[in-house]
């Protein structure tokens, strides 16, 4: 009977440790600290993102507002492979591909039309809890725009 009980917690445990993880410090979800993020004129603010499992893949749902001030909403499915899969809500890309670099690291590129029009770095801080994205794009206008985004893990 011990023998049953501790196959079965070890079984549990490998399990817990197996599924946390592969979470993964990305997933969950990211709010905008604005007072540590630097934006350049007319670059778009990402308030919230969500990185959630989707399958296999990873979906990351993006609200917050343009260089206007209009309010965007934005999803993109896939896996951070280096691939492009397809965004749909985001007016300066139609595809978008994550590559991970480390645990806590990706970089980013969006395309619209086939064309690059975003590159970035998205790091995690050791602790989990801070999120950093840095990236360099053209906005929906032509004009390029730069952005360093810190947010905090809800």
């Amino acid at each position: 009977m011990k023998r049953i009980v501790i196959l079965l917690t070890l079984a549990v445990l490998f399990v817990g440790v197996t599924v946390c993880l592969a979470q993964g410090p990305h997933m969950g979800t990211w709010k905008l600290n604005e007072a540590k993020s630097k934006f350049s004129p007319g670059a778009a603010k990402n308030n919230t993102v969500v990185y959630e499992a989707a399958g296999d893949s990873v979906k990351v749902t993006v609200d917050g507002v343009d260089g206007d001030g209009n309010a965007t909403h934005s999803e993109w499915t896939g896996m951070f492979d280096g691939k492009f899969y397809a965004v749909t809500g985001d007016a300066t890309s139609d595809m978008r591909a994550y590559r991970k670099i480390n645990n806590r690291t990706l970089t980013l590129t969006g395309k619209k039309d086939g064309k690059v029009t975003l590159t970035g770095r998205i790091m995690v801080s050791p602790n989990g809890k801070t999120r950093t994205v840095t990236t360099t794009a053209t906005n929906s206008k032509g004009k390029k725009v730069s952005t360093r985004a810190v947010y905090d893990k809800e």
